[in-house]
């Protein structure tokens, strides 16, 4: 079994169970109870490694003191061939198990056994899952946000994976809608003020006003001359808005690419718009009776929807009616469906048409009203969106140069542009630091700390010490040391408190891939490789490898190497590198 603590757990559970039914076959103890004793890891390792509270739980049902009950089960627990080498009765009647060599042998054999696949699961079952991350407005360049944005999305969908889901990862592009209006409208503006001079053309207040656009607007000049001065806005509109498109969503994909993520697909809101899926959406709302229409628009009755919510999840009635709750409008007078009216639509392509059992989409945390409205709103349309749609929401970034915050303002143009920041630092630098938080709490970037190379930039820690494997390794090798198989190592050599410490952390990877897919939560990762990191470099400077007799060298020889492996593992699902020299 590749959770090695996890099996032990479970092992725990069973010597105990079957220490207690012998016991009861011998009189010493009425047979046929339920005893539901929990199995917890005590805080203090000089206390074991797990600790039974059987005795304690079963004592009313059994009928005798805790501490009796305990003495009885450890003088009828068979450890041979199990994981457990001792096992010592504790203060009201804990049972305290410490591991074998065995157990510490078979955490090297299961990394051994599959480094690469190593800590995941089939906890996914094959479900679909798509998560949706990013999707940036093409309207401008990616940012700081964005960049956040696509680390959590893209590692997430990593362990999900890992976790044994059939994950999917996409991009929204909102190519249709009001802002696509007024980006059209920033680039006319532009190519007006080059035919007419800046004063001679007022810029939209609402516009766009960053380098880009001007850009934009230069080179649809030198595409088509001054053949669009007098054009009907209809015309311009729909052409400006299609010669950005089509120069910023390469763009936009290019800069993702260098930044390690590939989707697999770029999903385009106009697409529902065309296909007529919006339109058909509103009208199942219609249907289902959460419609109406007041003063010319098509509204939806969100208020009637996230009241059925809010009590369904355990509010009262009383919690409920006090709510400032709004409606949405669907539909405006002039006939055009709203931003949330497509929303809904293509959610309910996710789960209606494509098939996906979960959803789940990083947000930016300025989303959060919009979260319950549209899991309200896919309620309503019988798809369980308040279960099956999950959404992350991520708090800002603050950017720090000089031990000072860096301003921007995307309205102004000022924003720092993802590729901007991937020219100033590494791509595993900008993929460890925007992941090194849970999504929950705001982030603190330092470019200074993110290109020093020494123990204080996390990411430098934890591939120094990956590299630093790969110069031992091939530094023994040059002395005709390879290393062994887990069944060539005997583990009981590997007795300090610094080498199993080292290999209990080992063994704890699976449940941190575990709880950061249960979570949502890929920065568990961070921290766990960062602390594996750190066990290594005291195990390092505290056990000698080189000069040692061959048992003992090629125990910890197999030691350092399982934790190379484990460290490329965990790198690799950050989708940053682990390098063999540094």
């Amino acid at each position: 079994m590749a959770n090695m603590i996890q099996a032990a757990r479970e092992q725990v559970a069973h010597l105990t169970q079957a220490a207690y039914e012998k016991a009861a076959a011998e009189g010493l103890l009425p047979g046929g109870q339920t005893i539901r004793g929990s199995v917890e890891v005590p805080k203090d390792s000089r206390n074991g490694d797990f600790a039974s509270s059987f005795a304690m739980a079963g004592a009313k049902a059994l009928g005798k003191p805790p501490r009796e009950v305990a003495q009885i089960i450890l003088d009828h627990l068979e450890l041979s061939g199990s994981y457990f080498q001792r096992v010592d009765l504790a203060g009201p009647g804990f049972l305290n198990f410490f591991y074998d060599p065995r157990w510490y042998g078979g955490v090297l054999a299961a990394v051994e056994a599959d480094p690469q696949g190593y800590g995941g699961s089939d906890e996914g079952n094959g479900r679909k899952v798509m998560v949706e991350f990013v999707s940036a407005n093409p309207t401008g360049p990616m940012h700081m946000g964005n960049a956040r944005g696509g680390v959590l999305g893209d590692t997430l969908a990593n362990v999900l994976k890992r976790e044994g889901y059939d994950t999917w990862k996409e991009f929204y592009v909102n190519d249709a809608g009001n802002q696509i209006h007024k980006f059209a409208q920033s680039i006319h503006a532009r190519y007006m003020q080059i035919l007419l001079g800046e004063e001679g053309y007022p810029f939209p207040e609402e516009g766009y006003h960053g380098d880009d656009i001007k850009e934009l607007a230069q080179g649809f000049y030198e595409a088509y001359g001054d053949a669009y001065r007098d054009a009907l806005e209809e015309q311009w509109e729909k052409d400006m808005a299609r010669f950005g498109l089509e120069r910023n969503i390469p763009k936009m994909k290019a800069d993702l690419r260098k930044y390690r993520i590939e989707y697999d697909e770029w999903f385009f809101e106009s697409s529902l718009h065309d296909s007529g899926y919006v339109a058909e959406t509103v009208e199942l709302l219609t249907q289902k009776g959460w419609t109406y229409e007041k003063e010319g628009a098509l509204w939806l009755d969100t208020t009637g929807l996230l009241k059925e919510k809010y009590l369904r999840e355990g509010k009262s009635q009383e919690q409920v009616d006090k709510l400032d709750l709004k409606d949405d409008v669907l539909r405006r007078a002039n006939g055009f469906y709203t931003y949330f009216a497509a929303d809904i639509a293509y959610h309910r392509n996710k789960f209606e048409k494509r098939g996906f059992d979960k959803v789940i989409n990083v947000w930016g945390a300025d989303h959060h009203g919009h979260v319950a409205r549209l899991q309200a709103a896919l309620d309503g349309l019988g798809l369980d969106g308040s279960g099956r749609l999950v959404i992350v929401l991520m708090q800002l970034v603050n950017l720090l140069q000089d031990g000072k915050p860096v301003r921007m303002s995307k309205r102004t143009g000022k924003a720092i542009a993802l590729h901007d920041l991937l020219d100033e630092i590494s791509v595993d630098a900008a993929r460890y630091y925007f992941n090194n938080r849970a999504a929950t709490s705001p982030l603190d970037f330092d470019l200074d700390l993110a290109v020093r190379q020494d123990s204080d930039n996390p990411v430098y820690y934890v591939q120094y010490a990956h590299a630093r494997i790969c110069s031992l390794l091939a530094n023994l090798a040059q002395d005709g040391d390879r290393v062994p198989t887990a069944a060539q190592v005997d583990a009981a050599l590997l007795a300090t408190g610094e080498e199993r410490e080292l290999i209990k952390n080992l063994a704890q990877y699976p449940q941190e891939l575990k709880l950061a897919a249960r979570d949502y939560d890929p920065s568990r990762i961070n921290r766990y490789l960062t602390g594996l990191a750190g066990d290594f470099h005291r195990f390092y400077n505290a056990c000698r490898i080189r000069g040692e007799e061959q048992g003992m060298r090629f125990a910890r020889l197999k030691l350092a190497d399982t934790v190379r492996l484990v460290l490329a593992n965990g790198l690799a699902l950050l989708g940053v590198s682990a390098p063999e020299k540094m």
